[in-house]
């Protein structure tokens, strides 16, 4: 630790701030200057997140950097670490270097993990005595955008009022403070091999994937330095596809949002069972041995079967969101189980689960929870742990699919609304909720209608849930065709 050098970081207005056990010591006129921010509020569903050089910006990231140490800092039990870990996307350096320049200024060490999954920094925050991570990555977004995720230290998402008051330092709420004593920055990328030994772990008592053949969609991001070994160790024969680093390409035609060429690769190679990962591996989706899409709903029944079969399942509870289908609730309600919906989002999800003691739990887009094993959504965990059931059960994984339910048609379509008033406040459009009301009544308790504004992207997102994909369709276009006339600019 630097130890002679305090400083005053000034940010004017609001009430005083201190971050206990910093020091005080002679002031210096360095300060970090307020930047122009958005009226909105910075943090969303999932951190801050945006497209590069118009929200995200080195200076913005120093600020964010900063002030989360301060916050991480005020409400630590311990002083520690912060763990800090980036996806493959070209602006992920520059952001990994203004945050870890901010959380120093406040006073922190930073490990640096470098390139791994969104949840490696929470797994390795929840075991290393640290007061927090840092996670730079935009999930399944193109490649002109970034974010940053900040999770507590049990490796969970940051509560958001430890959220608020981050965004209150960035907009200048609150009071100067007195620093003394600078942070040190550790390249630590020997813990990301750590991380995937304890990925391989609970499958390591005699059971392995040896004689399978795999397949692995690795979206030119976070998990291609991982995901190949911890599989490979496991015994299974592995075939990957965007399996490089590559910042250009993250999530382009590849990846959880685009399965075409892995269903492809898994036929060609007459595999067993093949995974698709986003861009930070914290979702995962799945492609059985006849090349057919399986997506979150099919991987909580059969997770959920499995653990319930086991006595593994609190209540026979699952928690899915609003958009989890009919079909797969109405099984699973079959064989003696619950489900609870939340608001899309994985951090719904997880506080509902803390909430009722679910130990799974998660999202149709692949976004998968197992408390036993994990305190965040994994997609590596995830994938080995269905590709050990598979091994398990000794039958085609479509012969599985095929046993557990049949999904209702659900069509779901984004419609682009740039005015962010008027996408927040669809449900004041009347034409919009007399459709809904429409559809609701034609459709009875023989589907589902599902509008809401995305958290993440400019986009309304409609989806239509009905017992015939001729209902589904035709309530769908009509429900698009009032947001696209009265939304749209």
């Amino acid at each position: 630790m630097v130890s002679s050098i305090t400083r005053t970081l000034g940010i004017s207005g609001g009430s005083a701030f201190e971050a206990d056990g910093l020091g005080k010591g002679i002031e210096s006129s360095f300060a970090l200057n307020l930047i122009p921010l958005p009226a909105n509020p910075l943090f969303g569903t999932d951190g801050i997140r945006g497209r590069v050089g118009e929200l995200l910006s080195a200076p913005l990231a120093l600020q964010v950097g900063f002030w989360t140490g301060i916050v991480l800092r005020n409400h630590a039990t311990q002083v520690g670490p912060v763990i800090l870990g980036q996806d493959s996307r070209n602006s992920s350096d520059m952001l990994a270097m203004a945050l870890s320049a901010g959380l120093t200024a406040a006073g922190l060490e930073v490990w640096y993990l470098g390139l791994c999954p969104t949840p490696c920094v929470a797994y390795l925050t929840s075991i290393s005595n640290a007061i927090g991570g840092v996670m730079i990555s935009a999930s399944h977004n193109p490649p002109e955008d970034n974010g940053i995720k900040v999770f507590d230290a049990d490796g969970g998402k940051l509560p958001q009022i430890l959220q608020a008051e981050i965004e209150a330092g960035l907009r200048g709420k609150i009071s100067p403070i007195a620093i003394s004593n600078c942070g040190r920055h550790y390249s630590r990328l020997e813990l990301v091999g750590h991380y995937g030994e304890a990925l391989k772990k609970p499958l390591n008592s005699g059971l392995n994937l040896q004689g399978m053949k795999i397949v692995l969609d690795l979206a030119w991001g976070a998990a291609v330095g991982l995901a190949p070994s911890v599989f490979t160790q496991m015994g299974a024969e592995v075939i990957c596809l965007h399996n490089e680093a590559d910042g250009d390409r993250i999530n382009v035609n590849c990846g959880s949002t685009h399965l075409d060429i892995l269903c492809a690769t898994v036929q060609e190679h007459n595999a067993d069972i093949g995974f698709a990962f986003d861009g930070d591996a914290d979702r995962v989706l799945a492609v059985d041995n006849t090349g057919r899409q399986v997506n979150g709903d099919y991987i909580l029944y059969l997770w959920g079967r499995q653990l319930q079969q086991n006595q593994q399942l609190p209540n026979n509870l699952i928690v899915s969101t609003v958009m989890a289908n009919l079909g797969f609730e109405k099984a699973w309600q079959q064989i003696g189980g619950n489900l609870i919906r939340t608001a899309v989002g994985d951090q719904y999800v997880q506080a509902e689960m803390l909430r009722t003691g679910g130990m799974l739990g998660g999202e149709q887009s692949g976004h998968i929870v197992c408390r036993h094993y994990a305190v965040t959504g994994d997609g590596l965990l995830t994938a080995l742990h269905i590709a050990a059931l598979l091994k398990q059960a000794g039958v085609p994984f479509s012969e599985l699919v095929d046993q557990s339910f049949q999904t209702y048609p659900q069509l779901l379509r984004n419609v682009r609304v740039i005015d962010r008033d008027r996408r927040l406040g669809w449900q004041d459009c009347q034409p919009l909720q007399q459709a809904i009301a429409l559809a609701e009544a034609a459709m009875g308790d023989s589907g589902r209608i599902l509008v809401r504004a995305s958290g993440t992207e400019p986009v309304i997102r409609v989806m239509v849930e009905a017992a015939n994909a001729e209902l589904a369709n035709h309530w769908t276009n009509e429900l698009v065709s009032q947001v696209q006339q009265h939304l749209m600019d």
